[in-house]
């Protein structure tokens, strides 16, 4: 007759499950163990996520679908939101912080639409949770801050939820929400095709200092894509240059550039095929860029479809001092600080009930 495995405790410590498994090879068994492990649920999740800034965004025609084709190389940085969760009846919202009164705080919320479509894919029936939202992204601005309150709500609701959902599905619910919020779940530096939503770490290293200039108004990113299509055929009909190509290309300096960990080899190699729409848009834009560079910048750039615009600097003290530079010319309307590559979506608190 062959022994009892043993039980594991009802707190688990990290790991358990190996330890039990290693155990029952120990009592003689032959195939393979299947343990569950129940932990108790926590009665709130807080998690954390980065904002991006695109070092390369290489924006081909649009597709049939009505996106555009490209290759970006992501790059998260510590400008992040926090999103705190807890189990309620029904689904609903608060967001404090940056730009709070621009967020919508119904079913057009990402974090909204991210915590349904979790309880859906979990199999978790009439599953409510209250969303707390602390932002320091500004809304509009080039730095995917509704993909990263997204990817922050996945993970969070995830946690809460022990869902058992794979790597594999979480990625694709988020690739389902939106181009950005896989990238914000993972974060680091990563070069992304498709529409954003494929993947791939890049082999950089080094860590990147950065002034983040932000616009007197949103822009939105539809409205950016649009205006990009119309200057570029207008470009074409004037016999200007050749139409974008079918699949951008990933530009193989800027990637050794990123393999050096040298700022300096970097920064000239920043390109963004969505600033000229951008500056368009936004005309006062090119004097915050101008500010930068005559600051020092060793890159400047809009970020994404903007307005932000972002200077990538030697060391931290250059990032600050462009960042001063910047708040007493007046040419944007707030400045941050920031710093990359750092984490996707990671829980930094998960309370037990008591």
């Amino acid at each position: 007759m062959r022994p009892s495995l043993p039980s594991p405790p009802a707190s688990q410590p990290a790991g358990l499950e190996r330890l039990c498994a290693r155990q029952a090879a120990g009592y003689g068994y032959d195939h393979q163990v299947v343990i569950s492990v129940i932990r108790p649920a926590a009665a709130a999740v807080t998690v954390t996520a980065p904002a991006k800034i695109n070092l390369q965004l290489a924006v081909g025609p649009a597709r049939a679908d009505g996106y555009h084709g490209l290759v970006t190389v992501f790059h998260a940085v510590s400008l992040l939101d926090e999103v705190t969760v807890r189990s309620a009846p029904h689904t609903s919202i608060t967001v404090t912080g940056e730009d709070a009164a621009l967020v919508p705080v119904g079913e057009s919320n990402l974090a909204w639409q991210a915590a349904t479509a979790l309880a859906a894919a979990a199999g978790v029936a009439g599953a409510g949770v209250q969303i707390a939202i602390r932002k320091r992204i500004p809304v509009a601005a080039g730095l995917a801050g509704g993909s990263a309150d997204a990817a922050a709500t996945l993970v969070a609701c995830n946690e809460l939820w022990r869902t058992g959902l794979s790597q594999r599905e979480m990625a694709e619910l988020a690739a389902g929400l939106g181009s950005d919020v896989p990238f914000a779940m993972v974060g680091g530096t990563a070069v992304g095709r498709g529409r954003g939503e494929l993947l791939t770490p890049a082999l950089a290293v080094g860590k990147y200092h950065w002034a983040l200039a932000f616009g007197q108004a949103g822009l939105s990113t539809a409205q950016v894509y649009a205006t990009c299509d119309r200057l570029r055929a207008n470009r074409a009909a004037a016999g200007g240059g050749p139409e974008p190509a079918a699949q951008p290309e990933l530009s193989t300096p800027l990637m050794a550039a990123l393999r050096s960990g040298d700022p300096a080899k970097v920064g000239p190699l920043l390109s963004n095929d969505l600033q000229p729409a951008a500056l368009s848009m936004q005309p006062e834009l090119r004097r915050a860029l101008a500010e930068g560079r005559d600051h020092g910048a060793l890159g400047a750039i809009v970020s994404g479809s903007g307005p932000t615009c972002a200077f990538l600097a030697k060391s931290a003290a250059q990032a600050r001092d462009i960042a001063v530079g910047l708040t007493s010319s007046g040419a944007c309307r707030a400045v941050a600080r920031a710093s990359g590559p750092v984490p996707g979506a990671s829980v930094i608190r998960a309370g037990a009930p008591s």
